[in-house]
């Protein structure tokens, strides 16, 4: 067996695969199926084979509620404060901010949580995040 994706569905497309391009991840293909009257987008970082598929269905207007069946999505990245800085200075939701140099949430645009996780041992605290607390979007 090979894992092979994951499955995200979203209302503007290009608004997302801007924020997953801003975590590093990159689009490999889409296919727009007129039939079905949904595109197909499907996103990766490179280097890697995993993927995420983003749905977009033409018709649908409504925001998609998150089943609490669905955690997160989980990235590594090898700089955890400057990643939610360019996140940050993107007007990205940060719901936890890096505070012990290891462990961040951030939001989608389609409100999918994401983890990052400091690749390796946490940094050093730093400052502004050290000193912030769990307030949200700021």
């Amino acid at each position: 067996m090979k894992y092979l994706h994951a499955v995200l569905r979203v209302l503007d497309p290009e608004r997302t695969v801007a924020f997953f391009k801003l975590l590093g991840l990159e689009e490999r293909r889409r296919k727009d199926v007129e039939a079905g009257r949904f595109t197909l987008i499907f996103i990766g970082l490179p280097g890697e084979d995993a993927e995420i598929e983003l749905t977009h269905n033409w018709d649908e207007t409504e925001a998609y509620s998150n089943g609490r069946n669905f955690g997160h999505l989980a990235f590594h990245t090898d700089e955890i404060y400057h990643l939610c800085q360019r996140l940050a200075d993107a007007g990205v939701t940060i719901n936890r901010p890096p505070r012990d140099g290891r462990i961040a949430f951030v939001k989608s645009p389609d409100g999918i949580s994401i983890e990052l996780l400091q690749r390796g041992e946490a940094l050093p605290p730093a400052e502004p995040w050290a000193s912030m607390g769990n307030e949200g979007n700021w």
